[in-house]
């Protein structure tokens, strides 16, 4: 897993596309995951009393229960400069080499 800078077009519409979810209901993150197939699914934070999901995990979660066993890159966007060891072991479960992005609002 890595973290850097995104100079692959496709890994680049995985961050539109986490800024685009987090923007439609004003979340605090927003994520993007693209399969080995091509096929992106994106999620945004949840923060219910009896809930509590970081936008990667709920991005994750959907690929997961789309019957998505392999994630080639996903991106991040929000208020944070690092994934947490969880996220870090989640992506891992479905590919330990797969690309992670993280941007700020601003890009």
């Amino acid at each position: 897993m890595t973290s850097s800078s995104i100079s692959d077009a496709e890994d680049a519409k995985l961050l539109t596309l986490a800024r685009s979810a987090r923007a439609r209901v004003g979340a605090e993150e927003g994520a993007a995951v693209r399969d080995e197939t091509g096929r992106t699914y994106v999620g945004i934070d949840v923060q219910l009393p009896s809930l509590r999901l970081s936008a990667l995990q709920a991005a994750v979660v959907v690929a997961a229960a789309s019957g998505v066993r392999r994630i080639e890159a996903a991106a991040v966007v929000g208020v944070r400069d690092r994934l947490d060891d969880g996220e870090r072991r989640l992506v891992a479960d479905l590919n330990p080499d797969a690309r992670v992005y993280l941007a700020d609002e601003a890009g």
